[in-house]
């Protein structure tokens, strides 16, 4: 079993871009407000880093209490915590930037899995959870003041769906986002969905994820309304998205402020940005 955690090598050796001021020295214990907490077997565990490549893994360690909370992380031979991992030196990482090295994969897993998964996600208000991301997923980190923030991942024209069925992508599609709560409310979203947007403005037709979560829809909604030329492109789509399987955003919009019978409620949601 290939782990990320035995020593620094494979850090270094796997990524072929640079992790330029990624996990910066510290001056403080890696564990959140001077917490102490066993380095027992009991307290460890091993997490898939890849929903494709699960031989991958990661060494977490999480609070004997409450073995849902990760309160640290072991890369570089150190343990790590959450909000170290995520904190940056680089002054030039700012904004929404392309997930290339192996390090950015890394920090996308930390926001995914741990942050949104474990420590952030409301059990009662949230009915869903992200899988980790496959070893080639398309994805770019929203970097703010130091720190990664958020994140979305795209899924490519052309690529091929997780359903086994051999069939591919026909429009990118706007897979899964997260903002991290006390970063809400400040717009980021719609930062989120213009990028993509403008990512791929040579495109006729967009996807979002089906289903979309009330979040979101509050999310297309501002961003439709303040850029009407995007509004015959962004649909909602069940991969892998062929005519039948769309329905227009904003006539969705239209349809719940006319208050009309709309499509059936969401089984999962999908995105969690509001």
């Amino acid at each position: 079993m290939r782990t990320l955690g035995d020593s620094g090598k494979l850090l270094k050796s796997t990524s072929p871009h640079s992790d330029k001021g990624l996990w910066p020295p510290r001056k403080f214990s890696p564990f959140p407000q001077g917490s102490r907490v066993q380095l027992e077997t009991s307290s460890m565990c091993f997490c898939a880093l890849y929903r494709d490549e699960p031989q991958q893994k990661i060494l977490v360690l999480v609070h004997p209490q409450s073995t849902k909370t990760v309160v640290a992380v072991y890369l570089k031979e150190s343990w790590w915590s959450i909000e170290d991992i995520l904190r940056t030196s680089d002054s030039t990482r700012e904004g929404l930037l392309k997930v290339q090295s192996f390090g950015e994969r890394i920090v996308l897993f930390i926001l995914n899995v741990i942050v949104f998964g474990r420590l952030e996600r409301n059990v009662k208000e949230d009915d869903m959870f992200f899988l980790p991301h496959s070893a080639r997923e398309q994805a770019k980190i929203l970097w703010r003041d130091g720190a990664a923030i958020g994140f979305y991942s795209t899924k490519m024209k052309g690529s091929l769906c997780a359903d086994s069925t051999g069939m591919g992508y026909v429009l990118p599609v706007f897979d899964t986002a997260f903002i991290r709560r006390k970063h809400r409310h400040q717009g980021l979203g719609t930062s989120l969905l213009r990028d993509f947007c403008d990512t791929f403005q040579e495109e006729e037709a967009l996807g979002l994820s089906c289903p979309i979560s009330p979040a979101m829809s509050q999310v297309c909604r501002r961003f439709l309304l303040a850029c009407p030329e995007e509004r015959g492109r962004l649909w909602e789509v069940e991969s892998p998205g062929p005519g039948g399987h769309r329905v227009n955003i904003w006539l969705r919009v239209q349809l719940r402020e006319a208050e009309l019978p709309d499509y059936a409620e969401p089984r999962q949601q999908r995105l969690n940005i509001s």
